[in-house]
C-alpha cells in the first residue's frame, strides 16, 4: 500500500470551508465505487472528524496544509488525512489537552481499520480503511505521474490529482460546483461550470502527459481559474475546441471568459478563466 498511486489527491489549507471540499471529492468517489448511503457516510463522517483535527488544531490557529489521498480497492476504501503541523495524539491520556482526542472514538467506531503515524519533521498521517462490498480496485496508475505540475509556481487554493478518467468524472464536476458556490457564482453559471468539468475529463485522457489530470484553482470573489496539466504538446488548443457530452463543439471556449497555454519543457497547461457573469 505505501508504494501505491491514490486515484485521488487534494491538497489544501485547513481552512475550514476546505472541509467540505473533501466531502464533495469523497461522495463523487463513493458514487463511482458503488457504496451504500450508509458506507457513503460512515466515510464521511469518519474522514471530516480527521480533517476537522488538522483544521482546528494542528496549526495551532494558523493556516497550513491539509493533504488527503483517497484510493479505491477490492472491497475496500482507504482515505489518508495528512497534517504538517503539531498533529494529534491517538490516545489522550489523562490530564493531557481534552482537544487531542477530538473525533477519534468516533474515526475508530467507523472504519475498519485506522492507523496515526507521526511524520519525520512534525505532523500526522490518519490511514483509514472502509469497507465497500462493492468496491472495485481501479486500474494501475503508474509511479511518478502524480506529482502536480499544473501549479507552474503560482499560488493556487485547492489542486487535484485524479486517476483513471472514471473518478475524474465523478470527482471534478462536485469539487469545481462547491468552490464555485463559495466564490458566489449563480446556479446558471454554476451549471456552466460542471459543463466545462465534464468536458474536459471526457476528453483529457489523450490529452494528459501521465496516467493522472492534475487540476489547481485559484479562487475570488465570482472568479475561478483553473489550470489544467501537464497535457502533451499541441493537446490544450484541442482540448479547449473539443466537444461536450452532448455533442455540441467547443464547449469550454464557448463557456469560458478566457483561456491561455503555457509550455514547460515538452508539456502545456491549460489556464481557463471563468466568471460570474451579471
Amino acid at each position: 500500500m505505501a508504494d501505491d498511486i491514490p486515484n485521488v489527491c487534494l491538497n489544501l489549507s485547513n481552512r475550514p470551508e476546505n472541509v467540505l471540499v473533501v466531502r464533495q471529492a469523497l461522495t463523487g468517489l463513493a458514487e463511482n465505487q458503488g457504496l451504500d448511503p450508509i458506507e457513503t457516510n460512515d466515510m464521511n463522517t469518519a474522514v471530516t472528524e480527521a480533517s476537522n483535527n488538522v483544521v482546528q488544531h494542528a496549526y495551532e490557529g494558523e493556516e497550513g496544509p491539509l493533504e488527503v489521498e483517497l484510493y479505491a480497492q477490492a472491497g475496500a476504501v482507504t482515505v489518508v488525512v495528512r497534517d504538517h503541523g503539531i498533529g494529534i495524539r491517538p490516545h489522550a491520556d489523562e490530564g493531557e489537552d481534552a482537544h487531542s482526542g477530538i473525533g477519534l472514538p468516533v474515526i475508530h467506531a467507523l472504519t475498519q481499520s485506522v492507523e496515526f503515524r507521526n511524520l519525520t519533521g512534525g505532523g500526522t498521517e490518519v490511514r483509514m480503511q472502509f469497507a465497500a462490498a462493492n468496491a472495485d480496485a481501479l486500474e494501475p496508475l503508474s509511479d511518478g505521474a502524480a506529482e502536480m505540475t499544473a501549479r507552474a509556481g503560482a499560488e493556487i487554493d485547492v489542486e487535484m490529482i485524479l486517476a483513471p478518467s472514471v473518478v475524474a468524472q465523478a470527482v471534478l464536476p462536485r469539487v469545481l460546483s462547491a468552490l464555485a458556490a463559495r466564490a458566489h457564482f449563480s446556479t446558471d453559471r454554476i451549471s456552466d461550470i460542471q459543463l466545462v468539468a465534464d468536458t474536459l475529463v471526457a476528453n483529457a485522457e489523450d490529452s494528459i502527459s501521465g496516467s493522472h489530470l492534475g487540476v489547481a484553482v485559484n479562487l475570488a470573489p465570482r472568479d475561478l481559474e483553473l489550470l489544467i496539466g501537464p497535457l502533451r504538446s499541441g493537446s490544450a488548443s484541442r482540448l479547449v475546441e473539443s466537444e461536450g457530452a452532448d455533442g455540441v463543439g467547443a464547449v469550454i471556449e464557448r463557456l469560458a471568459d478566457d483561456h491561455r497555454v503555457s509550455t514547460s519543457n515538452s508539456s502545456e497547461t491549460l489556464a481557463l478563466r471563468l466568471v460570474e457573469r451579471r
